[in-house]
């Protein structure tokens, strides 16, 4: 039987704190969705197509050196519904610090309650990449600042088709 996992989130854009977190998760299943979150009322800076287009460009390495399937998926409903309609069993969540913990705790209690089937699986970021923030990248890049060490490659360059000017 194969093992399915799930990770969530708005990757907007895919930093390299979330490629550590899929890298690690890649390490534990046989097979690893990856779930773009797609909400009406936000406002991401890439379309849903942009960042799943960066997520597959990130996660074809981790997948090859980790011998896990690994799927980029949108989905537009809870996150708990989402991982069970993958067959996944496990949610990993990334923590970078106690907040995250904090609230982390109490989404994975609420999804326990509403699919017991599912566990919560955390995974702590590498200190190298602990500090990285999609949200901050944004900001930083909404002011003309670098974020190329924060970012790989192929996803700067993403930014830089975007914004013009980023460096």
């Amino acid at each position: 039987m194969s093992r399915i996992g799930f990770y969530s989130g708005s990757f907007d854009p895919v930093t390299l704190g979330h490629s550590d977190v899929i890298a690690r998760a890649a390490e534990l299943v046989d097979h690893l969705v990856v779930g773009v979150g797609v909400h009406v009322s936000k406002k991401p800076m890439f379309t849903a197509e942009q960042r799943v287009a960066m997520l597959r460009s990130q996660t074809g390495l981790i997948a090859d050196k980790s011998g896990c399937e690994i799927d980029v998926e949108t989905f537009a409903n809870l996150a708990v519904d989402a991982a069970r309609e993958h067959g996944a069993t496990v949610i990993f969540r990334g923590l970078r610090d106690g907040m995250d913990f904090d609230y982390e705790m109490q989404m994975a209690g609420m999804n326990g309650q509403m699919a017991p089937e599912i566990q919560t699986v955390f995974i702590s970021a590498s200190p190298a990449v602990r500090h990285i923030a999609a949200n901050l990248v944004r900001q930083i890049v909404a002011m003309g600042g670098d974020v190329s060490s924060f970012l790989a490659p192929a996803v700067m360059d993403v930014i830089r088709q975007k914004v013009p000017n980023e460096s």
